[in-house]
């Protein structure tokens, strides 16, 4: 491979990257207030979707936000590339998707293909008197047609193969084999504290939550293992830490109890190696832990508010406290001593650079 194609391939995986994670953004709300409403009417009927009475309507409530996910997915997607006239495509693509069960893989394919097709449309030169026309018009409707029309036809049946493939593979794993999967999982969830890679790991298991709940009882404890474990470093190695960092790790505590794994942020960005380090050794035992036991989580979400509607409470919680601890103890055992600045005081080198500077 050619350094000039490295570097288009690069730039190519770069720019996908970002309207991924602009489409992501957007996502996250509908898995969040559908998954959480859904769960909660399957935690209140005991473990099973109730289909009839008030919770049957609360049910009812969720499952139309985890049905809306995927559309949304890509119809953002396609909305990041082409701006509006994407949108309509892109939802409507990923919908299909949804249709002909291809899943997310389909939905992200679907928004990309949509988002392209309608920014080739907008190069097509249309006198002043047809812009406006073609933003609401001609680009939605060509851009669907096409769009819609190659996923129906040509690749929507492939990639239903694949994905049904995928979840019969992940289905027939059990017990130590499910292992591997959980370090993998648990490491892309560590590395980089919701940034692009653990972004991907947490889409995957959130939605494939209704068919593969297993995914989730790996996900749950491996993203709140970096805010609690960090937080708990700042009790045990008190002297590692500056007084800010320390009121940091009371709230990094609180956020991983919420499944937020961006508790761990400020003390990335002071250490990141050893925090890094930390992080994703500690999911990667938290996800291990959790594969091997055979956890698993209804709920699209981590951290202990989901408890309510885990499968195997103790293995869960087993892989949280064991992932919180091996992160604690890897970066507070790594950090050097903590060694208050006096602010007030300056070298002689400091004095010499003042002078010249001036």
């Amino acid at each position: 491979m050619t350094q000039k194609k490295a570097k288009t391939e690069n730039k190519i995986w770069t720019v996908v990257q970002k309207h991924l994670m602009t489409a992501t953004g957007y996502m996250i709300p509908f898995v969040v207030a559908g998954g959480i409403i859904f769960a909660i009417a399957v935690m209140l009927n005991g473990h099973s979707q109730p289909t009839t009475g008030w919770l049957g309507k609360l049910a009812q409530i969720g499952s139309a936000g985890l049905a809306l996910f995927i559309p949304a997915l890509g119809g953002y997607l396609a909305y990041s590339i082409a701006d509006r006239p994407g949108l309509a495509p892109g939802f409507i693509t990923a919908y299909l998707a949804v249709q002909i069960k291809s899943g997310f893989i389909g939905g992200i394919i679907g928004g990309l293909l949509a988002g392209i097709i309608v920014n080739w449309l907008k190069k097509i030169k249309l006198s002043s008197n047809y812009k406006v026309l073609g933003s609401i018009f001609l680009y939605p409707l060509g851009g669907t047609l096409l769009a819609g029309g190659i996923m129906v036809f040509i690749i929507g049946a492939p990639i239903a193969g694949f994905m049904n493939y995928l979840t019969d593979i992940l289905n027939g794993m059990k017990g130590a084999a499910r292992i591997p999967l959980g370090i993998l999982m648990g490491s892309m969830i560590g590395i980089d504290m919701g940034g692009p890679i653990n972004k991907v790991a947490c889409t995957f298991a959130q939605t494939q939550v209704d068919t593969l709940p297993f995914l989730m009882g790996i996900m749950g404890p491996s993203v709140c293992t970096m805010p609690i474990g960090l937080g708990i470093s700042t009790f045990l190695f008190k002297k590692k830490y500056s007084p800010a960092e320390s009121d940091a790790g009371k709230a990094a505590i609180l956020m991983g109890l919420c499944g937020i794994s961006e508790g761990a942020i400020p003390f990335a960005t002071a250490d990141p190696i050893r925090v890094i380090v930390g992080n994703t050794i500690g999911s990667a035992v938290a996800g291990a832990i959790a594969a091997w036991t055979g956890t698993v989580s209804h709920a699209p979400w981590g951290g202990l508010i989901v408890l309510p509607v885990v499968g195997n409470i103790g293995g869960y919680l087993l892989a949280v406290v064991a992932g919180s601890l091996v992160t604690a103890v890897i970066v507070g055992l790594w950090k050097k001593e903590y060694v208050e600045q006096n602010s007030n005081s300056t070298d002689d080198a400091d004095i010499d650079l003042n002078i010249e500077e001036f």
